[in-house]
């Protein structure tokens, strides 16, 4: 997924004419670096300086959580895409019906949702509690899918391998074994191919009151044959036992008539039951994947109002816009922005222009250092980035 910024700088008292201005540097047909849409922003309740300090500093925090929301939701999608991923996992990626270029290109805020004459922490906590409740429900959802899955495919690995592990109801058959003796049994053993010999020779003696000549070969494959043998139900742990000193392998198995089909249908009613829960999370991933990105889309436009206030001053006079830079042109349209904008400010300690200070105290020396930034890091505008980690597998 390409990356897009979230960017405001100085109004100039005429925004429009900023945004124009603006526009014409980095996304005109002289300067075609980059794709440049306005992000109107609400006129909030600001409160106090020092409130929005604290703020600004929470708001980095929630970035950082709501952003591994958005990837997580991702994820989910593409585990559950499984080899469609390649091809599916961008067009299950939609917000408000919307691609996500399409939404964040027409970014309205949505005041239903979240309404305005809240104050900014309580806006806040909204957009937090929101991707919270979803964090949880999906987290729930997941582990019990892994549940299902988990015992579908535990069923589906007894139908494969060798006959010395996988199930063995389809070969046993009812002629094969004794039935309703009040002293016999039929034992179903998995011989190795290079042993069949040391079986026939052995078997009649591993113990006492093995029935003689009981053993027929009912199935075989590439490793194994499988062989029942009749003896007397009182001395078939010792001769398990004897079996197992030669290599010889005495499956858990008790014939029943319905077994088969009891098989059957539980393998048809856990996969259907797997499908239908397949195609519901999938459907509420995709659905909470547009929730979350829109309210990741509100915080990053809650941080740059707070951010614009803190660095350019009150009353509040700034243009917000969002930028997708075309490939490889981030540095160029950094550095237009920053020479027409270095003006501003140039370090995390000199948040404010034109003598607009907040926010610092004798404690730390006038300072007030920006959350989430290091000196490297800091623009003289307002910046911030968003962008999901689409390419992970």
């Amino acid at each position: 997924m390409p990356e897009y910024w979230f960017v405001s700088v100085p109004g100039e008292g005429n925004r429009t004419v900023t945004f124009q201005n603006f526009k014409a540097k980095i996304a005109s047909s002289q300067n075609d670096l980059a794709e440049v849409a306005p992000l109107p922003i609400p006129e909030f309740k600001i409160g106090t300086l020092d409130t929005l300090v604290l703020l600004s500093e929470d708001l980095a925090k929630q970035d950082t959580a709501f952003e591994s929301s958005a990837n997580k939701l991702v994820d989910i999608i593409r585990s559950l895409l499984g080899a469609e991923a390649a091809t599916k996992l961008a067009g299950s990626l939609s917000v408000n019906e919307k691609t996500i270029d399409n939404f964040l290109k027409t970014f309205q805020w949505n005041t239903m949702k979240y309404r305005t004459d809240k104050s900014l922490i309580e806006l806040a906590e909204l957009l937090n509690n929101e991707v919270a409740s979803i964090d949880t429900l999906m987290k729930n959802k997941m582990a019990n899918y892994s549940v299902v899955k988990g015992n579908l495919q535990g069923i589906q690995r007894r139908e494969v391998g060798n006959l010395a592990s996988r199930n063995i109801v389809p070969f046993v058959k009812k002629e094969h074994v004794v039935l309703d003796s009040e002293y016999l049994e039929t034992l179903v053993v998995a011989v190795p191919k290079t042993l069949y010999k040391d079986w026939t020779n052995k078997y009649e003696t591993l113990t006492q009151m093995v029935v003689p000549r009981s053993s027929q070969k009912i199935a075989e494959d590439e490793e194994y044959g499988l062989y029942t043998v009749t003896l007397f139900k009182r001395i078939a742990e010792d001769f398990t036992n004897k079996c197992r000193e030669e290599r010889f392998i005495v499956r858990d198995f008790k014939y029943s008539e319905d077994a088969l089909a009891e098989q059957r249908r539980e393998l048809e009613e856990m996969d259907a039951s797997e499908k239908e829960l397949w195609a519901t999370i999938l459907r509420l991933a995709k659905t909470n994947f547009g929730e979350v990105f829109q309210a990741w889309t509100h915080l990053k436009s809650l941080r740059v109002f707070v951010e614009s206030v803190l660095r350019y001053g009150l009353p509040p006079d700034f243009v917000g816009f969002t930028i997708k830079p075309k490939l490889k042109q981030d540095k160029k349209i950094l550095d237009i922005l920053t020479t027409q904008y270095g003006h501003l400010g140039g370090s995390p300690s000199s948040r404010g222009s034109g003598g607009h200070h907040h926010g610092g105290d004798d404690a730390t020396g006038g300072e007030d250092v920006i959350p989430g930034y290091n000196e490297k890091d800091y623009r003289p505008f307002v910046f911030f980035s968003l962008k999901l980690d689409t390419e992970r597998q």
